[in-house]
């Protein structure tokens, strides 16, 4: 039986392999990538609209065509993506473990959705509640509704930082930022992710999403579509009046 070596007369490890390299460069990631990626964004955003205001419309009493679609792209901004990130906000990519992608993924999914469907549960509790409570009243408490229901669903909904991967290795924090290294004394050896990248990446993050949505509403509400007469509503011909006799 050969006995083991010794540390000092061991075989170097082999050279870890090269990462392969990038389809696209960084350089045309953040150009032409992010161009092209927000107009497929924005195409699917619109037709999801389109459709929206399609149900919506002569379903909502007497709102005007052209203020639907101003109410609907507010409504998909608000459910699609500001009450989701108020929850899981957008990150860089330096942010966030390969090992979680899957779960961070389906986490946000599902913030999605439900914000999405209690948006539009509330939306029908006010209209329930209007004959009622009166339009301004039922607005007041489906808008409370949905704002209890929806942090119910943010509570119970982990944090990133608790997912068991994190936890296991990085104990239990918030989130995936990375944080500052410090040693036995408190002193910090190695900074964590800059806070104003961090910032200025969420902040654009929330003004691209707004400039999408406002300008899903505002192109759409002058188009002829949107001046059409509701469904269930007829329009009155105007009457001609009388002949004034000779």
């Amino acid at each position: 039986m050969t006995p083991p070596r010794a540390p000092w007369t061991r075989r170097p490890a082999s050279p870890a392999e090269a990462a392969d390299p990038d389809l696209f460069s960084r350089t045309i990631q953040a150009n032409v990538g992010i161009g092209v990626g927000m107009v497929f964004f924005g195409m699917a955003m619109g037709a999801l609209f389109a459709v929206a205001y399609t149900v919506c419309l002569g379903r909502t009493g007497g709102l005007r065509a052209r203020n639907l679609a101003l109410l609907v792209a507010g409504g998909g901004f608000l459910g699609m993506y500001l009450v989701p990130f108020l929850k899981y906000p957008a990150n860089p990519p330096a942010i966030g473990h390969e090992e979680t992608i899957k779960q961070r993924s389906a986490l946000y999914l599902i913030m999605v959705v439900c914000s999405v469907a209690l948006l539009a549960g509330a939306v029908y509790l006010g209209k329930y509640l209007q004959k009622r409570y009166g339009n301004w009243n039922a607005t007041l408490l489906a808008g409370a509704a949905f704002v209890v229901a929806i942090g119910i669903v943010m509570l119970l909904l982990p944090q990133l930082g608790h997912l068991s991967y994190n936890k296991a290795n990085f104990g239990n924090q918030a989130t995936e930022t990375p944080l500052p290294l410090k040693d036995s004394k408190g002193n910090i050896v190695y900074p964590g992710f800059p806070a104003d990248v961090l910032f200025t990446f969420r902040f654009y993050s929330v003004a691209a999403q707004l400039i999408l949505w406002t300008a899903l509403g505002l192109i759409f509400a002058p188009s002829p579509s949107a001046s059409s007469t509701p469904r269930g509503r007829t329009r009155t011909p105007p009457q001609e009046p009388d002949p004034v006799p000779a």
